[in-house]
């Protein structure tokens, strides 16, 4: 008889970091090493630091890999200081490639970086006063809120708490400072760093956690698609009373695994302001105790909810903190607001919306969109707000500043709110090739030919005043949260792509499969048949996605044919 298979209790990804002496092994003898590249256990605990090891797919010579490494920021709320983001632009061109990448978690990325460039470069995000602890790996990632500058006297206040909340969900292992900053104290942590992970313990999460905080009406950091999404409520002085919390969101699929998919949060109930890190926490530690740690694929938040359902979930959280939630508190629709344009601030100044075109902060051709950046950033000192949508906002700028900027940004080529179609607004692509690992086809580069040739359409059918959210990923994982978009271009496989309709912009509804293996060249055709329905069927001021909803997919499909 043949050996029998021992029964498997744990990823081997849970091993490594069981035996990783809290984030250091085999990561700090590696450092410093003259290999071009770390080895598999290693890339695995390099995560959790905010860096992630990939291979230039353009650049490989038959198995030779080209490796280069990205780097990401926690940068709670997107909010950055001029000197912050004079720092990074100036990184970017020391270390990296040149270009600096907006995500959709409102943090910034730098690729192209070279391992034995990797400690400098990190020690240099650190003297910015910016940290890339916990930006990636098994912990809370980046926690996100909305991005606008103080309006009406709550942004401001949420801002705050994001900021207070990433300080307390940080990792508070020393291995961080001691691998990449000779034991120097990271800026971010508030509380003293500690050698042990009271909250995450010595394995870490079971898979990333995400957090957003949202205001009532603005969902611009899509609530629904976090773990834990929160939605702030206020008192009549505009304080923070408590929040109404979501849980259970994600992105994540895999095309051939029918047991994985994109789920909404779920309203889980309402608490008062003083007592929500308690049920933050408290969330956390059922994820981390009851998460799958046998299979990956299995391990978000998300699977746990839908296996458990709400009520045991909820009653497990209560047996926790010894206290009841109360009922979740009505909120009014959400809406998408991409903060474009000129604005004002509660204080008197103004704040720039400017549309990033798939996050990607580059000088190329007519468009010198990083040194127009910069310069503003150099001579009005503005602050800088990155948004869940790969924008840029710049703030606390004086009515008398406000035409040499948009002069400014005219003289490089960069194009304003209203110069620019909704369409391309609107849309969002993933970096995926040629660096990410887990693109199987290309969205960053391909979109844009994709969205102009879409926009001709939508221009003929007279759609162009409509606020039409198409998102592209090159594989299935959903970064550019493409399941809750009108129309999802989702890689399938090399050059093909499924198309995914009918979801809401504002993160309340999901989109539903209707084309699979889509070659990307097909796109535009597949979709303009039901732009034409739409347009000759819809309802007044009714929606692409809520015309689809109502209508079906069946009819969808009829349309196509």
């Amino acid at each position: 008889m043949g050996r029998k298979r021992k029964k498997r209790t744990k990823s081997k990804i849970e091993n490594i970091k069981e035996s990783s002496d809290y984030l250091r092994a085999p990561l700090a003898d590696e450092v410093g090493s003259d290999s071009s590249h770390f080895g598999k256990e290693a890339i695995q605990v390099l995560k959790f630091h905010g860096t992630y090891q990939q291979d230039d797919r353009d650049l490989r010579e038959g198995r030779d890999r080209h490796y280069i490494f990205m780097i990401r920021g926690r940068i709670p709320a997107g909010k950055m200081t001029a000197d912050q983001y004079l720092s990074i632009d100036k990184i970017a061109d020391e270390y990296a490639d040149g270009t600096l990448r907006v995500t959709t978690r409102q943090a910034f990325q730098l690729h192209g970086i070279i391992k034995k460039e990797l400690k400098d470069t990190l020690r240099a995000i650190n003297d910015s006063l910016i940290t890339t602890l916990g930006a990636c790996g098994d912990v809370v990632r980046n926690v996100m809120a909305t991005p606008a500058p103080d309006i009406d006297g709550r942004q401001a206040k949420v801002q705050v708490f994001a900021d207070d909340l990433s300080d307390i969900l940080l990792p508070a292992t020393k291995a961080y400072h001691e691998v990449w900053l000779n034991g120097d104290k990271v800026y971010s942590g508030k509380e003293e760093v500690i050698d042990s992970e009271p909250l995450y313990g010595h394995s870490y999460l079971p898979r990333k956690f995400k957090i957003g905080i949202a205001l009532p009406k603005d969902n611009s950091i899509d609530a629904h698609t976090q773990d834990i999404g929160l939605v702030a409520l206020f008192d009549e002085q505009n304080e923070i009373e408590g929040f109404n919390i979501i849980v259970g969101g994600g992105m994540g699929m895999n095309h051939r695994k029918e047991n994985t998919f994109p789920r909404l949060g779920e309203d889980l109930g309402y608490v008062p302001k003083d007592k929500i890190i308690e049920v933050v926490k408290g969330i956390i530690s059922i994820q981390r105790d009851h998460g799958d740690r046998k299979n990956r694929k299995q391990a978000r938040m998300k699977y746990l909810i839908h296996k458990w359902g709400l009520e045991k979930f909820e009653k497990e959280l209560i047996s926790r903190i010894g206290f009841e939630l109360e009922p979740f508190r009505e909120l009014p629709d959400f809406d998408l607001d991409l903060y474009l344009g000129w604005n004002k601030q509660s204080d008197g100044n103004w704040f720039l919306g400017v549309s990033i075109e798939n996050g990607r902060i580059k000088d190329e051709g007519e468009l010198q969109l990083k040194t127009a950046l910069r310069k503003i950033a150099d001579e009005y000192q503005v602050g800088i707000r990155l948004t869940p949508n790969h924008n840029v906002l710049l703030t606390d700028i004086a009515e008398k500043e406000k035409e040499a900027i948009t002069d400014l940004l005219h003289d490089h080529g960069v194009l304003l709110d209203n110069e620019i179609s909704n369409l391309i607004k609107y849309s969002m692509a993933c970096p995926a090739l040629p660096t990410c690992g887990l693109a199987i086809t290309e969205s960053e580069r391909a979109l844009p030919d994709v969205i102009r040739d879409l926009d001709k359409v939508v221009h003929d059918l007279g759609l162009e005043d409509e606020k039409l959210s198409v998102r592209m990923t090159g594989c299935p994982n959903g970064c550019s949260r493409p399941y809750v978009a009108d129309i999802g271009f989702v890689g399938r496989s090399l050059d093909k792509y499924s198309i995914f309709i009918g979801g809401d912009p504002s993160g309340t509804r999901l989109n539903t499969k209707y084309k699979d293996l889509v070659e990307r060249k097909d796109l535009v055709d597949e979709v303009r048949p039901l732009l034409e329905y739409y347009s000759e069927n819809r309802s007044t001021d009714e929606s692409f996605s809520d015309f689809w909803d109502r209508v079906g997919l069946s009819k969808a499909e009829q349309v196509t044919v």
